[in-house]
């Protein structure tokens, strides 16, 4: 009887090891397949971010259309975001960034100049929603593009600007 027992013992605690190995080694597979989530996660969201910033350039909101006759190059109106500004609560989560700002980079202007209707068009940076968040961050050139004259003749103006929006971190 007790050889039978030992035998029993025996089994039992070989069934736990081998139990237990495989837990171990799935415990093991499962944290090198997921180790890289979180930098796939950060790249997945920094590419989601580079195609809105050329989405959002193209979208009604911030477009030329034909108004400027300036072909298919992504141009921004410049009078439209001014504009917008003014109303972008109704947007705040309409795009789901937390920063959108439009900086000229040619021709260059001395010191930052934020934008508001007072000081249109002598500024060099128009910021529609500024959050202090940490987040991914993209950006894509654009040509932003305003009517500029002087009450009897009109004409366009277009500068070269950097449209640079950020994500929220979600981890």
């Amino acid at each position: 009887m007790k050889k039978a027992q030992l035998k029993i013992q025996q089994t039992a605690f070989m069934l736990l090891a081998v139990t237990l190995f495989f837990v171990l080694v799935g415990m093991f597979v499962f944290g090198f397949k997921f180790s890289d989530l979180k930098e796939s996660s950060s790249l997945l969201e920094e590419k989601n971010a580079v195609l809105l910033a050329s989405k959002l350039a193209d979208s009604p909101e911030f477009s030329c259309g034909n108004s400027f006759n300036y072909g298919e190059a992504v141009c921004i109106d410049a009078d439209k975001v001014m504009m917008l500004k003014q109303h972008i609560q109704n947007y705040d989560s309409f795009w789901g960034i937390s920063n959108i700002e439009i900086r000229k980079i040619y021709p260059k202007t001395s010191g930052n100049k934020l934008c508001n209707l007072g000081n249109y068009p002598d500024c060099n940076t128009i910021r529609l929603i500024s959050e202090n968040v940490v987040g991914t961050d993209a950006s894509t050139f654009v040509a932003l593009c305003s009517k500029q004259g002087n009450g009897e003749e009109y004409y366009d103006k277009c500068e070269l600007a950097k449209l640079m929006i950020s994500y929220e971190k979600t981890w």
